[in-house]
This record gives structure tokens, sequence and C-alpha cells, in this order.
């Protein structure tokens, strides 16, 4: 069985957790805690990682001050922590459909969904494909409201040469098993403005000043506010530093598989058999991953089907949010749903994952265009 995905493995990654074990500091922001190399990746003015993109996305709700009553706009095909960490503080979520080029939030109808209870924005770069960032940021900044980038699969990609996460207030990254680079269950919070990272530095260490108390500027750390515990271990750290030193190599395989996919299914276009996924000429992706789209959900289930039984797995993604138990108690749709659900349904995923075989990326382009022949 070709396997969906594989989390990447570099072979330093138990060489770092040993070191980080023998240097007797494994409770994080030690030598393996990458805060330095995602400023310099990214651009951004600060980078704290974090236990997971679902926890760097809690920060982000913390530190913009998300009370109950609040609204925060976002697209309803996404993963549920994108709406978790606002519901957690109390806010509904807006949900506002998706174009169906991108997958991504339909930016021209943002500003339909903005209500004197609108607090922020959040754009979610759907499988490292960027949204429209100049709009949203236009309308942002139009109505006075935050901008909190769920670029949880967008680490490496680019909208008009700025790296994802950078342009709001915040920036969300996730280092899960199942991304790009990964620390088994990680992320990162970016932050733009530096007036913010005093206060993000005490949320993410439970509340006290300790990050001042570690570079020597009080004598004693306390409790300042309210926090959590967002700082990770840094055996999983260590383990995610052998993949960032690599970043490019790990791209460039994932790329290659990516093109692969794209090139061999053009003429399944050209035929209106399929559709490929799009990517905006202002963005520069990640392949991270790659995606057809069916002719509808039945379709789908039976191609599905016909790759497992070939030893192939294939998954579809998101069950959009506004159709689930929480999603209808804790936010509503705002308009139509002209293609969320629609294009969920169609969209059907194939294995890529950082050193999957290219006889293996042939026997499933194979195995595709087998089953579009019958």
């Amino acid at each position: 069985m070709i396997r969906f995905n594989v989390p990447p493995f570099t072979g330093k990654e138990m060489d770092y957790i040993k070191k980080a074990v023998e240097n007797q500091k494994i409770c994080g922001d030690g030598e393996f805690t990458c805060n330095e190399w995602l400023e310099n990746k990214t651009g951004t003015t600060k980078a704290l990682l974090t236990t997971s993109c679902t926890h760097a996305t809690e920060m982000a709700a913390i530190l913009s001050n998300i009370k109950p009553g609040d609204e925060v706009i976002m697209p309803s095909y996404t993963f549920v922590s994108t709406a978790d960490a606002f519901v957690l503080r109390g806010a509904k979520a807006v949900f506002v459909d998706v174009r169906p080029d991108t997958m991504n939030i339909d930016e021209n109808l943002i500003e339909d969904a903005i209500t004197e209870k609108t607090k922020a924005i959040v754009p979610v770069h759907y499988a490292g494909v960027s949204c429209e960032m100049d709009k949203i940021m236009e309308i942002a900044n139009n109505h006075n409201l935050l901008v909190i980038e769920d670029a949880a699969q967008g680490i490496m990609s680019e909208y008009k040469g700025k790296a994802l996460g950078t342009f709001g207030e915040y920036g969300c990254f996730s280092f899960h098993e199942t991304k790009n680079f990964s620390m088994g269950e990680g992320g990162a919070l970016l932050i733009r403005d530096k007036d913010n990272i005093e206060h993000a530095e005490i949320v993410r260490e439970k509340g006290t000043n300790r990050a001042k108390f570690f570079r020597g500027q009080i004598d004693k750390y306390t409790w300042v506010d309210a926090g959590s515990s967002y700082l990770p271990s840094e055996l999983n750290a260590a383990y995610l530093y052998a993949q960032l030193e690599l970043a490019n190599e790990i791209t460039a395989d994932r790329m290659h598989t990516w093109n692969m996919y794209f090139d061999a299914f053009e003429e399944l276009e050209n035929k209106e058999r399929i559709e490929r996924p799009f990517v905006p000429a202002d963005c520069k992706h990640n392949a991270h991953m790659f995606y057809l789209k069916c002719k509808d959900l039945e379709e789908r289930s039976a191609f599905i089907k016909f790759l497992g039984e070939n030893g192939i797995l294939a998954v579809f993604h998101y069950i959009p949010l506004h159709s689930a138990p929480a999603g209808k108690m804790f936010g509503r749709f705002n308009g139509e749903d002209v293609y969320t659900t629609k294009e969920s349904e169609r969209l059907v995923r194939l294995p890529l994952y950082y050193g999957l075989k290219e006889e293996e990326v042939e026997y499933i382009i194979g195995k595709v265009k087998e089953f579009y022949k019958r």
C-alpha cells in the first residue's frame, strides 16, 4: 500500500534529540528551538515555536483580546482549530464561501460579512496557496479589523514575494506529522508588530515573565498575566530542527512530485474529466498537497475505492465546519453556500510526501488514468 502521508525524516533527528538530552535542557527554548530560523526564513519580526498550530492560533486570539460576543470571519472549509481558537474565547465564527479555484476564502465576500461585532478576519491559505492578501488587508484596514493568518499549510509559501504568515498581526504555522516539516505535534506563532512580542512571550510561558528572566532583564520572574503552557519540549524541537536544516531539499522533493502529477493530468483536465489545483500568478506554493476534483461525490467515492483496491491510499479533506454540529452551535454562514460544500465533495488528495519514489508516483498516475478510461 502506498500511504497517503509519511512524516518527514532526514536521519539527524535522533542525533539531535540525544544532544538535547545531553545538554540537560529539554523543556524548550534551547539550542534547537528554531525561533531565529523562522524569523530569518520568513522575515517576521518575532517567531515563537509552540506546542501546536492550534495553540499558536489560541495565542493569537488571546493577544487579539477576542471576547464573548465578538465575531471572527473565516472560511468554513478549514480544520476545526481555525474556529476553536476563537470559540474558546466566546466569539462567534462567521463563515464565508470559498473561491472554487483555490478553495481559499472569497475575498470579495468578506466585506458583506462585517458587522459592528466583527473583530478579526482569519484567512486560511489552503494547500499552501495564498489567499488574496492585498484585498484582505485593504478590507481589514478600512474597517479597523485584525488579520490572523492560518498558515498551517503555508511554510515556505509566498504571496508577491512575501512569506505567508507575515501579513497580518499574527500568523500561525503547523508542524503536525502531516505537514511539510514535522515535530509530531507542533506549530509556531509569527508576530508582525514588536509591541506585541512581550505579551506573547508572557502568554506562552504560563502568564509569567520567565523569558525576560532568562535574558537577564529581571532578577526573578513571576505571574504577571493570564497565559498557558504553549512552549514545546526541546526534544520535539530537535526533531523538527533536523528537517528545517534541509528545508529547501525537502521542498524541492515535494515540488518534483507535485509537478509530475500536475503535468500528467493536463490531458484529463483538457477533456473536462477532472480539475487540477490552480495557483494564481502572484503565489509561490510549497507543494503541501496535490488534489484532484472529480465530477461529483459519487465519482469521488468510486475513485477513492478504486485507488484503494490498487494499493493507493487517497483521501478527501474537510467536512465544512458550518455543517458540523459545533459549527451550527458556535457559528453561522454568511450569504449563500455556493461552492464550499459542492467543491469539498469533489476534492480528493493523492499521496505526497518527502521521499515518495518516482516509480510510485508513476504508478499512481497510471492508476488515475486507468480509472478515467473506464
